[in-house]
């Protein structure tokens, strides 16, 4: 190849990263690649926390002894265990929901032209949407990445007392669409994931954002990774404890037919299940593996935010 052709190849890929959609799919894609890999650990021992039904033994306890326990269980690819298939569909996740998010703030700006802000409520609403539309491009991989998390488990004695052997991806989505209704069954339990997540992007990324207009208004140094972690986290950590209940709920729908309901729930319904969580297990059964989660989300999202805004920016000067 020439060397105009290289460059002419050079600033068609520029010019294609630099416009607005195209770098937040990009950013946020990497953001949310980077910052699930660094909390692996903490995601898996919060979904064994969470699926620790009225059924089970409740063979995890605790985060850090839960961490351990899988080590000692399964080494360190247990820590690991179900990692690349979180990164395959954290990619577009993420990356779906910045990219939506940002757009649906062009799109309400755009009512009022020279604005160059957008209100509070309308960062609400596009965290809404960026959550629903994120949720609906990737379902099915969330749904996977349970089953295989508890078959791996100690939660999950399939084979006559010994740990089952880890499930393919590939396995898992047919067994799924064989024995649970088809392409239905793939999306089992996404009312549920929908109501969990859409409130929490809305809250999450709204109040990022507020802070960071805040920094950036003050006399403070918003450049600074300190100031753009600090504010990640809080907004996270916020999110996270007001919507919780619906996340374990979530988790437990996308398993709840495993071994023939062996895990101790069966739902009818979202309302129904609310309702059994919180009379069965009492209030702290509807928080049951928070400080996991909080130790996952918090870190999580601060590192998201962060490589977002950094990736973001560069592309922006490129």
């Amino acid at each position: 190849m020439s060397t105009e052709n290289h460059s002419n190849l050079y600033f068609g890929v520029k010019k294609f990263i630099k416009q607005e959609s195209n770098a937040s799919f990009i950013s946020g894609g990497i953001a949310g690649a980077v910052s699930r890999t660094v909390v692996s650990p903490f995601e898996r021992a919060k979904i064994l926390l969470q699926l620790q039904g009225p059924g089970s033994k409740h063979a995890y306890n605790g985060m850090f002894r839960t961490i351990f326990k899988m080590y000692a269980d399964e080494g360190w690819k247990g820590l690991f265990r179900g990692n690349l298939l979180n990164c395959i569909r954290i990619f577009p996740y993420s990356a779906v929901q910045y990219s939506v998010f940002e757009k649906c703030k062009e799109v309400l700006r755009a009512r009022d032209p020279g604005r160059k802000e957008n209100y509070a409520y309308e960062r609400l609403i596009a965290g809404s949407i960026g959550g629903i539309v994120s949720v609906a491009v990737t379902y099915p991989l969330d749904l996977v990445r349970a089953r295989i998390t508890i078959q791996t488990a100690s939660l999950s004695k399939l084979d006559k007392g010994k740990l089952a052997q880890a499930p393919g991806i590939m396995q898992t989505i047919k067994d799924v669409y064989k024995n649970e209704g088809g392409f239905c069954g793939l999306y089992r339990g996404i009312s549920a994931t929908t109501l969990g997540v859409a409130p929490y992007v809305a809250i999450n990324f709204a109040l990022y954002e507020k802070f960071r207009d805040y920094m950036q208004q003050s006399s403070y140094d918003y450049s600074n990774p300190i100031w753009k972690l600090s504010a990640g986290a809080f907004s996270s950590f916020i999110g996270g404890v007001l919507i919780y209940p619906l996340d374990v709920l979530r988790k437990r729908y996308q398993v709840a037919n495993m071994a023939g309901g062996e895990l101790g729930f069966q739902y009818k319904s979202v309302s129904q299940a609310l309702v059994s969580i919180f009379k069965n297990e009492g209030f702290f059964g509807a928080y049951k593996g928070l400080t996991a989660n909080l130790y996952k989300i918090v870190p999580s999202m601060a590192v998201s935010w962060l490589c977002y805004d950094t990736l973001k920016e560069k592309i922006d000067k490129w």
